[in-house]
């Protein structure tokens, strides 16, 4: 395979789909968590019939519809990029990965779509209670949407349901495949992780308004709503997590002993938890350890006695099941990324229970003196989301369906030069959309309910109701 200033085909057509993925889902989990939040926030304006409460659920519907609007956009490169970069991938798993992928585009992507459009254009035309069902609907719909991609890609880690034919997995139990135990609970993980993006967004920029004390009584409704599903989102995914961490030893023994650092088998009983270490594939050994005894068999197996196998010796076994070859992840990035990604979890729970705290003492129209930390929590869960999908698909390498093909066999027969070029043109535009969304996210979010400028923003204006009622 020939190279370009070092890289291979194999290399660049990673890293193209690796970032592009990543910047996708920049605006993934934001859909899904805003969408349930804004529904709770049409039932409040629903049930009390108040204008300033619609006139804030038209807020932040406006900011909704600028994610949306851009995460299709970006959505829509990753399916070229199977047929494009992985033509071989693409023709082993088309007969199973596409049902999902299909079912994701016919059940949910023109649900959500459709019933958005009626939501925010048919207030005006439709009863209120098909308003509000719409937008119940949408949120339903971008669950659905994430529901059947996870199901896609739990069957890349944990084959079920098929059999091989002529070089090709074809499908022979359906339903084997919907409820794969490993996509469940990426499901539970990607779902309560959802919460967490949507809850922190509305959390900063209703304290950013309780702090200008502007509609003061409106936006302690939405601190108060985001709260609650921050609370449940933040434990929520740690829960799922320490779940999908324990199925990661039944199923996938080598990513769990990435995620730890652990190069051999523990003597003895009982198996260490690694708090810091700095692992060295080269070496086959970590540099630098610092672990916690008999707290790694407590977490992966709820006791103080099992242990789980080391990185050797599973190379040793994978050796002898699928011939030779190096079958060990590169474990600093895997390590270091899990660890980031549950650091992450912990800071949420903790802010969010600092804020019930708060709300329980009265002090919740004052963010008080973590006031800057609110308006920086939004990139946590996307930091943590972004670090949990880099553990997950690094730590399975070399597979890219897990023990039936392996990702260097999988990539399409391209020179390098065009997907580099390609990979460049790809961050270019993606880089501007997310700046673009960024600002616009931060301008409407910054003016407030009563923006005199959002149709000029290009969305359509929100046709906010005249002030008065109560909430």
């Amino acid at each position: 395979m020939t190279e370009l200033f070092g890289f291979s085909t194999l290399d660049l057509s990673r890293f193209q789909f690796a970032t592009t993925s990543i910047f996708h889902y920049f605006f993934v989990p934001f859909t899904v968590g805003f969408a349930l939040i804004i529904a709770i926030f049409q039932t409040i304006a629903y049930r009390t019939q108040s204008p300033r409460m619609e006139n804030l659920t038209r807020f932040f519907g406006h900011l909704f519809f600028i994610n949306f609007a851009v995460g299709v956009v970006t959505g829509i490169v990753q399916e070229f990029q199977f047929g494009m970069n992985w033509s071989v991938f693409s023709n082993f798993v088309g007969n199973i990965f596409g049902v999902p992928l299909a079912l994701e585009v016919l059940m949910a992507f023109f649900l959500e779509s459709t019933f958005l459009g009626l939501w925010w254009f048919g207030r005006d035309r439709l009863p209120r209670w098909a308003t509000l069902a719409s937008i119940w609907i949408v949120a339903l719909g971008t669950s659905i949407s994430a529901f059947w991609i996870i199901i896609a890609n739990a069957w890349m880690q944990h084959p079920v349901g098929y059999t091989i034919q002529n070089g090709q997995a074809v499908m022979t139990d359906f339903w084997a495949v919907v409820f794969n135990p490993k996509g469940l609970e990426w499901f539970a993980h990607l779902w309560t992780g959802s919460l967490t993006v949507g809850a922190f967004f509305v959390l900063a920029v209703s304290a950013y308004h309780l702090r200008r004390k502007h509609e003061t009584d409106a936006f302690l409704v939405s601190f108060k709503v985001a709260l609650v599903v921050a609370l449940a989102g933040s434990a929520g995914v740690i829960l799922a997590g320490h779940e999908q961490g324990q199925s990661a030893v039944r199923d996938q023994p080598m990513k769990y002993a990435a995620f730890s650092a652990l190069w051999d088998t523990p003597t003895g009983k009982g198996m260490p938890e690694s708090l810091v270490a700095f692992p060295s594939n080269s070496q086959g050994r970590n540099t630098f350890e610092l672990s916690v005894p008999y707290v790694g068999s407590l977490l992966a197996f709820n006791n103080f006695s099992s242990q789980a196998k080391g990185l050797h010796e599973l190379q040793a076994e994978s050796v002898r099941k699928y011939g030779p070859g190096n079958y060990i992840p590169y474990v600093w990035p895997v390590y270091w990324a899990f660890r980031i990604m549950v650091g992450l979890g912990g800071v949420m729970l903790l802010t969010a229970l600092y804020f019930a705290w708060r709300w329980r003492a009265g002090k919740l129209a004052d963010p008080g003196r973590l006031y800057p930390l609110l308006l920086a929590m939004p990139l946590a869960p996307h930091l943590a989301n972004f670090s949990g999908w880099i553990a997950t698909e690094m730590g399975r390498q070399p597979w890219v369906v897990q023990g039936l093909l392996r990702t260097g066999d999988a990539v399409s027969s391209l020179r390098p030069l065009p997907v580099l070029l390609s990979l460049a043109a790809f961050w270019v535009v993606y880089l501007l959309l997310i700046g673009l969304d960024v600002y616009l996210l931060t301008r409407t979010a910054r003016a407030g309910m009563h923006a005199p400028d959002v149709e000029a923003q290009g969305m359509p204006a929100p046709h906010y109701l005249p002030e008065g009622g109560t909430l």
